[in-house]
């Protein structure tokens, strides 16, 4: 018992000493490491018994007091290194992640034409490396889509939001199985774009990979233009990995999602393999407003209107068309906006996404100040509501998961 205690003890001496040595700043909590250790810890020793828990956790110990040793990378168990790859269905695509290097150098051909030289520097640097569309895999997890999955719910995140994905994990991403049918979850992950702090970030995410096994990460730096990387990437490894996956969730990782809603959803109605669904935008127009975030210059977009594209904060989709989806991403230029690029995506495969009034990507309502963003009641009712801080996530997944009693539930599914 006394041993038991020591070590226990020892392991939280270690690990505050670690955080102590690390600048944090940004939304990286210094807490991290010990809550991940923590909840190692107590997953690790449900439903065993005490013998083996104390086993289980002396393994824990002496793994995560290796991980952090200077210089030394210890993969995670085994169980997540699986490099048996699940045969693809139809075609004769690669089987592995088969980019090794991220070697890409500026087209200069550009800077010498006029409409170039008229271009903001952010869309110059977005055009000069455009041809660079795919990178070496710095975090892999093939197994994530071993055997028979019904959905896979895929979160885009960044290096330093760990405190939303471990609230996702705690909520709406929980991995689980309902009615016989698997649900896997996993975040996309670049770089850290913080140059000052991109080693100890890059540390911590490891760390965090290393504990949950949950992150697919590339090595191209996370930035607003990179979303479309993002795409592309995920599109390539779903492609190359996940034969068997019947439906995908994609969305951002400050949303809301009802798992019941998506599964009610899905059973009330037979739906064909280009099911395509979300908050979907008819008729948009590029944006010419130099202050605007989603600014785009007249030069990358000539347009009057933007094809029909879903809200990126979340939407569903299909298994087979995802895949799908892979092919006519590889026919087109990269665009900065990314959900607008995945609705050109569709464009070249003739799907037109379906709007669906359960997909809340831009808040309840237009009033941002409005208390109908926060009613229980009509999120109970949605599949997407976005634009939540954790701790507010949290607040409103407990309040919808009580017994909570509604009037009537807004007929949209």
């Amino acid at each position: 018992m006394y041993q038991w205690v020591y070590k226990r003890a020892s392991v939280m001496f270690f690990l505050a000493g670690v955080a102590l040595t690390v600048v944090q700043r940004g939304s990286i909590s210094m807490g991290a490491p010990f809550e991940l250790e923590r909840q190692a810890r107590m997953h690790g020793s449900q439903g065993a018994e005490p013998g083996a828990a104390l086993e289980k956790n002396t393994d824990s110990y002496l793994r995560m007091k290796g991980f952090w040793k200077t210089g030394r990378h210890h993969p995670p168990p085994k169980a997540r290194t699986n490099t048996e790859q699940p045969g693809t269905s139809d075609d004769s695509s690669p089987r592995t992640w088969d980019v090794t290097s991220s070697n890409c150098s500026a087209n200069h051909n550009l800077s010498s034409q006029e409409w170039f030289k008229g271009l903001e520097d952010n869309f110059k640097q977005f055009l000069l490396y455009r041809h660079c569309r795919y990178f070496p895999m710095t975090l892999n997890h093939p197994e994530k889509c071993t055997g028979e999955i019904y959905l896979l719910m895929v979160i885009k995140s960044v290096a330093t939001q760990h405190d939303r994905r471990e609230v996702i994990r705690k909520t709406w991403g929980k991995e689980q199985v309902v009615d016989g049918k698997r649900i896997k979850t996993l975040f996309l992950l670049g770089k850290s774009s913080n140059e000052a702090e991109k080693a100890n970030h890059q540390r911590l995410v490891e760390y965090e990979d290393y504990i949950y096994g949950d992150i697919l990460q590339w090595d191209f730096l996370d930035s607003f233009f990179n979303l479309t990387l993002k795409e592309t990437h995920f599109l390539k490894w779903f492609h190359t990995y996940c034969p068997n996956v019947q439906y995908v969730f994609k969305g951002d990782d400050d949303v809301f999602v009802s798992v019941d809603n998506i599964f009610e959803f899905l059973d009330s109605s037979k739906h064909n393999k280009n099911l395509f669904v979300g908050d979907v935008i008819f008729k948009a127009r590029p944006i010419r407003r130099k202050e605007n975030k989603y600014y785009i210059p007249q030069a990358m977009y000539n347009k009057t209107l933007y094809p029909p594209y879903a809200g990126g904060g979340g939407f569903l989709m299909d298994g087979t068309l995802a895949r799908r989806l892979y092919w006519a991403a590889d026919t087109l230029e990269l665009y900065p906006i990314d959900d607008v690029f995945l609705g050109m995506c569709l464009e070249v495969l003739q799907v037109t996404p379906v709007k669906h009034n359960a997909f809340k990507t831009f808040g309840l309502v237009k009033n941002k100040n409005s208390k109908l963003n926060r009613e229980p009641c009509f999120f109970k009712s949605m599949i997407v509501v976005h634009k939540l801080l954790p701790s507010d996530l949290m607040h409103m997944w407990n309040l919808v998961n009580s017994d909570l009693v509604c009037s009537k539930k807004v007929e949209l599914l």
